[in-house]
């Protein structure tokens, strides 16, 4: 059986969703890896100064828990704007709120400059950076299954034949 326009087509389309879902999923991965280096070696002293190290310490891993605890509600807000405006929509969506909140993060002014609101505004952009994973992941993983659903065909199997 030989290889359609369309068939070709339809794996191409599959090919730059994987690609783009991958690499979106890998740039928010790496920016979470970067803001958990630097919560564990600098921030404590930055945005908590004046408390006791071991608690200053628990303050910034408390406020990166926040990201964790943000990604179900960012699946749930983009998994509905998804179905509703469309999965690559919300992709682009969701990797520019996490990388305008990942940036942002960096011009967080220090508790040396406004006190407490450093650490408020860092709680803030935190958030919404999980929020931007959370609905990032489901997302990028539901458009990969969708457009392999379509390409696979039924059962599973390829509806592209391999000759040769």
């Amino acid at each position: 059986m030989a290889v359609t326009a369309a068939a070709l087509d339809e794996r191409k389309q599959l090919r730059r969703a994987v690609i783009a879902s991958t690499v979106g999923t890998s740039i928010e991965w790496y920016d979470f890896f970067l803001y958990s280096t630097a919560t564990g070696l600098v921030f404590a002293k930055l945005f908590f100064p004046k408390s006791d190290p071991v608690v200053a310490t628990l303050n910034v891993f408390l406020i990166y828990a926040v990201g964790f605890v943000a990604r179900p509600i960012g699946a749930a807000v983009f998994g509905h704007y998804g179905d509703r405006i469309g999965r690559k929509a919300t992709l682009i969506a969701t990797l520019l709120l996490m990388g305008v909140a990942t940036f942002l993060i960096g011009f967080v002014p220090t508790y040396a400059s406004i006190g407490i609101w450093g650490a408020i505004l860092l709680v803030v952009l935190r958030f919404l950076q999980g929020a931007g994973v959370g609905g990032e992941w489901g997302g990028s993983v539901l458009l990969s299954m969708e457009w392999a659903s379509a390409v696979s065909g039924p059962a599973g199997r390829n509806s592209v034949s391999r000759s040769g």
